[in-house]
């Protein structure tokens, strides 16, 4: 555990080096543990993939107060852990939809239809959520199919694009520019401002894509 001060008021918290599973469980129970006991000088909490980002008042604390609180929390029984949930995305692949598809296929020596399967036969996990409301960075992506981002992003990429860089994956929740292989489209909201759950993915979920037909997207779609 290292500490880093990100401004005078803020400080980040680095639980690990390299991206994966383990680092994740860290900063999840880091999250979950000042959530459930959050101090009254706490402002905000930002994870990413290795690290947490804890934002204070600093009328009522300082780095030091934080850093304490922190490694106390390390060294206090562990906050129960609720069951990851699984969240399935439905996602037509290539044509239209997947306009990255055949050159990830061919990049990788591949048909079209074996990145299909393996990148839909991956369990993913939620590492964090971050870049717009509901994108959630999902991990890891086969080594099969891992792909470089573009290198001249595109300007407009549609709402509920299926997308790839190195090893990660996500879901476009608005139409953005990006720098992303779009390798399909899911006709599920990312982002519902309606529900109580604003946004389908959260930290900590597990994550499967369901191939579907450009018919059942557009039946789901409507």
């Amino acid at each position: 555990m290292h500490f880093f001060p990100a401004s005078d008021q803020s400080i980040l918290v680095y639980l690990g080096e390299e991206i994966g599973l383990p680092a994740h469980a860290r900063v999840l129970q880091l999250l979950r543990t000042l959530e459930h006991n959050s101090p009254p000088w706490l402002r905000n909490l930002q994870p990413a993939y290795t690290s947490l980002m804890i934002s204070f008042d600093p009328s009522l604390a300082d780095h030091a107060v934080v850093e304490s609180l922190v490694l106390g929390c390390a060294h206090s029984p562990a906050t129960t852990m609720r069951k990851p949930r699984t969240v399935e995305i439905p996602a037509c692949y290539g044509g239209e939809f997947g306009p990255d598809l055949q050159e990830v296929a061919a990049l990788h020596r591949l048909t079209p239809t074996m990145v299909i399967q393996l990148h839909s036969s991956q369990t993913y996990r939620a590492y964090f959520l971050g870049f717009a409301p509901g994108f959630a960075y999902l991990g890891d992506v086969p080594d099969a199919i891992a792909t470089p981002r573009l290198e001249t992003p595109r300007k407009k990429i549609p709402a509920g694009s299926v997308a790839i860089a190195g090893k990660q994956t996500a879901v476009y929740p608005f139409a953005t520019p990006g720098g992303w292989r779009i390798l399909g489209r899911t006709p599920l909201p990312m982002f519902r401002q309606d529900q109580k759950r604003l946004s389908a993915i959260s930290i900590g979920d597990s994550v499967r894509f369901k191939p579907i037909s450009t018919e059942e997207f557009l039946r789901m779609e409507s």
